[in-house]
């Protein structure tokens, strides 16, 4: 993802300072997307301004932490990240993404069905229905899925960042990377199934 402030225009010296109008600076260039992967993570927009208020707060707090060895907008979503969880986790103690991963086999990796949604019209494929599917699809992940590819496909960040913002090795992000993937591959086919079927019978 392309910031739209460099980590080289924020100046950490007057952050660590306390300078109100740096800070300001900080928030108006990194709260869009912080916001958006916090809606993405709890598809809710209280939680997600929630979540997006209590990244600064923590940011605020812990400036004199951080050291400048990641972007600041990966350390922003690190904390962000950590924001989220804690909130999936009141409702569901169970939720973590440990660098961890007992079932790395193949099998359990490919999907059932595919279905190849390539001739489908592209009005049908950039639909607001067929965004409403993806959008779906992504909260039906499990949230160690979930939140790598929401920070690798969707928020664009590398590999190494999207690890750095998890606390995971890069080969376990690629691994959850394919998991994702091929999950949302194979949710995407049942509903583009159903569009391709509609389009052989109106034919």
């Amino acid at each position: 993802m392309m910031e739209t402030t460099s980590q080289a225009d924020i100046s950490l010296e007057a952050l660590r300072a306390g300078d109100r109008a740096e800070f300001a600076r900080l928030v108006d260039a990194y709260s869009a997307p912080i916001y958006r992967l916090g809606l993405r993570m709890l598809g809710n927009e209280q939680d997600a301004e929630d979540v997006l208020q209590n990244t600064f707060l923590s940011a605020l707090t812990h400036l004199s932490s951080f050291e400048g060895r990641s972007s600041v907008l990966t350390w922003l979503y690190r904390i962000a990240v950590n924001e989220a969880l804690m909130s999936l986790r009141r409702g569901k103690p169970e939720v973590n993404i440990d660098d961890t991963d007992s079932s790395d086999d193949m099998d359990n990796m490919l999907p059932t069905q595919f279905v190849d949604w390539g001739a489908l019209p592209e009005n049908v494929l950039l639909s607001v229905e067929g965004k409403h599917a993806l959008d779906r699809a992504i909260q039906n992940l499990p949230e160690n899925l979930r939140t790598v590819f929401l920070l690798r496909d969707i928020q664009e960040l590398s590999i190494k960042d999207t690890a750095d913002s998890l606390g995971l090795t890069e080969s376990n992000v690629k691994i959850r990377l394919l998991r994702a993937r091929l999950s949302l591959r194979e949710q995407l086919s049942v509903y583009y199934g159903e569009r391709i079927n509609q389009e052989k019978i109106n034919d």
